[in-house]
């Protein structure tokens, strides 16, 4: 008889959790019809940022089209843009990212675009790159890694007008500490293989890279000894410089002791050629003498 009154008060519970339950359901559920109404009709999608996409020093743009781009981001990889700027597409995601430093299109051959990672510009929270440089032989759809990994900044990259495979890269190596894999340095495979031509200690590397336009045989080159810290930057000193080489990059001339050129420590060089007279080449030197 115990046994069944058990029984009895355990399903009279049951029943009264059940209702109670249905009763709960019954008080909070809305139509589906009216959650829209209720909840949904004042809301708008409005932009919450970030409202600074950082910052991008390497760009280049096709030689046959107008509306087509390229540019690396500190932090954000390659992007494209067929339109002329309307719309960007990222297009290293899949391969490679962080920051990046140069991009070349060949001008002979446009399907194959050159990417340096490292960014170019020294700052306080400068980034650096760990992938050296990449190849694309099909305008950046896909993506191979050619070396020079230890490079950490490749800040430019120059493409051979006529060959797609040759192409001079300027390093500037590691910048907070010593390093060899820094300097000028050159390609006639495609970044199978590379040759240092212009080398001065393992502090210095290049800062500017320049080809007189239209012309593959006349380059000039900053060359720069930075140190970082975490706190602090050191910038000149011995192998600071500009030079010049007039056999395809080869071989190269120090310019620092011509006429005209400041006295005292060097910081550093930034180099450009009039594309309207070869002969005309400037250059901004940091120096101890201004």
């Amino acid at each position: 008889m115990r046994k069944i009154l058990s029984i009895l008060v355990l399903s009279i519970c049951c029943l009264q959790v059940q209702a109670q339950k249905k009763e709960r359901v019954k008080q909070v559920a809305i139509p589906k019809e009216d959650v829209s109404d209720q909840l949904l009709s004042k809301v708008k999608f409005r932009s919450i940022g970030p409202y600074r996409g950082g910052r991008s020093a390497a760009v280049a743009g096709s030689y046959k089209n107008r509306t087509t781009f390229y540019f690396g981001a500190t932090g954000g990889g390659v992007w494209k843009t067929t339109d002329g700027g309307s719309n960007w597409k990222n297009i290293s995601d899949k391969y490679f990212g962080g920051t990046i430093g140069s991009v070349a299109v060949a001008p002979s051959d446009e399907s194959v675009v050159y990417v340096g990672e490292g960014e170019n510009t020294m700052r306080g929270n400068v980034a650096e790159g760990l992938g050296g440089v990449w190849r694309s032989a099909d305008a950046g759809r896909t993506w191979k890694n050619i070396g020079l990994n230890d490079g950490r900044h490749i800040i430019r990259l120059i493409v051979h007008p006529r060959d797609p495979n040759t192409v001079w890269a300027a390093v500037m190596g590691h910048l907070f500490g010593p390093n060899e894999e820094r300097g000028v340095y050159k390609t006639t495979d495609g970044g199978k293989t590379w040759k240092r031509t212009l080398y001065i200690n393992n502090q210095t590397g290049a800062s500017d890279l320049v080809m007189e336009p239209g012309n593959p045989d006349v380059f000039y080159a900053g060359m720069w000894r930075v140190i970082r810290t975490p706190h602090s930057m050191e910038s000149g000193g011995e192998g600071s410089g500009l030079y010049k080489s007039t056999d395809g990059g080869e071989t190269w001339e120090p310019l620092i002791n011509k006429k005209g050129m400041p006295k005292g420590l060097w910081g550093i060089v930034g180099v450009a050629v009039a594309p309207s007279n070869p002969e005309k080449v400037y250059a901004i030197i940091e120096n101890a003498n201004r």
